[in-house]
């Protein structure tokens, strides 16, 4: 089973948008798959569900059908992770249903708990690593119950406590990135983040003398970046103000990982570290946001007529082409 995590700490560059559909998209592959939403915003969660499945998850009172509810044991003071059963979102294919734990906006409520376990966990204290784990702890119990090849987490736009505890959590990182300064500015910061999570992650696995339970390797290894919704002229190439932002990204993405830092950086087109340069599919979006489904599987019944399906086959194989390239990076073999 695979962990891959979305990551950008800057907001509004389209992750959650992407995690979406490629959750869809893998299933499409006959990928069996776990999304965890951490996010305290929950826009993911919101995605799948309607109103009245958010209303029954998010009642007054306790949530025990949310991550925070897996959580809320060790908030109490009163044990371990509670079990989290996975909201099933059937696809198109039959025996291969996303499964969502579902994000929740009292998250921010774990966040100090975090932060003071970061620091137990360097003393090597078992209940501190048993906080810090307790979202992977809950994704892989899901990943188990499901028979999941993968896992995603989806997380907010910070470098917080909550973002750390699920990154380490994670095997592999994607990076979705704007095309403009400050998503760049969020690239940079994101580097020297992860090498220090991954290397204090390592110093605290060392203090370990106590029986293990599930931990963490904290490998955190970053996959590559995906230029979200650039703008296109006729000729399908980005326009110029774009370029100039994304022609920096293979520079920048470089200082994630000593690994590929001394690679010769290229322009976006040419990096392979680019693992997919999106269109902005524009009129899709709404379209699909009004259906509740993603933007390749739009029918004419949904609106997608005329030009719109063309839009909608071209949107299916650029997802389709990112889901494989990612899949192959991270070791996952698609059913034929």
């Amino acid at each position: 089973m695979k962990t891959l995590a979305f990551f950008n700490n800057k907001g509004g560059v389209g992750k959650t948008s992407l995690v979406y559909h490629l959750a869809w998209m893998f299933s499409e592959l006959g990928i069996k798959v776990v999304v965890v939403d951490l996010d305290p915003q929950a826009n993911l969660t919101s995605a799948f569900l309607d109103e009245r499945a958010l209303e029954a998850l998010w009642p007054d009172g306790p949530h025990p059908h949310t991550v925070l509810g897996g959580v809320q044991p060790i908030i109490d003071g009163l044990g371990d992770i509670a079990t989290v059963s996975a909201q099933i979102i059937p696809t198109s294919v039959a025996n291969c249903p996303i499964h969502l734990i579902p994000g929740d906006l009292g998250l921010s409520s774990f966040e100090d708990t975090l932060t003071l376990a970061w620091t137990g966990c360097s003393d090597g204290k078992q209940a501190d690593f048993r906080k810090i784990s307790a979202y992977f702890r809950i994704a892989k119990a899901a990943g188990a119950a499901a028979e999941a090849d993968l896992i995603m987490f989806d997380v907010g736009p910070n470098l917080g406590a909550t973002n750390r505890a699920a990154l380490i959590g994670a095997d592999h990182v994607v990076i979705p990135l704007a095309p403009d300064l400050f998503s760049l500015q969020g690239l940079r910061n994101l580097g020297p983040a992860l090498k220090t999570w991954r290397r204090e992650w390592n110093e605290r696995m060392q203090k370990v003398d106590f029986p293990r339970f599930d931990l963490p390797k904290g490998s955190m290894q970053p996959l590559g970046y995906v230029v979200m919704q650039h703008a296109i002229k006729k000729s399908d190439a980005p326009v110029k103000a774009y370029l100039h932002w994304m022609d920096k990204m293979p520079s920048a993405f470089r200082v994630l990982d000593p690994a590929i830092d001394g690679l010769a950086p290229l322009s976006a087109g040419e990096d392979a570290y680019c693992l997919a340069m999106l269109k902005h599919y524009r009129s899709l979006m709404p379209m699909a946001m009004e259906a509740r489904k993603p933007m390749f599987l739009l029918k004419p019944r949904d609106g997608a007529i005329g030009s719109h399906l063309a839009a909608v086959r071209a949107c299916h194989d650029d997802f389709e082409t990112l889901a494989r390239r990612i899949a192959g990076g991270i070791g996952l073999v698609i059913p034929t």
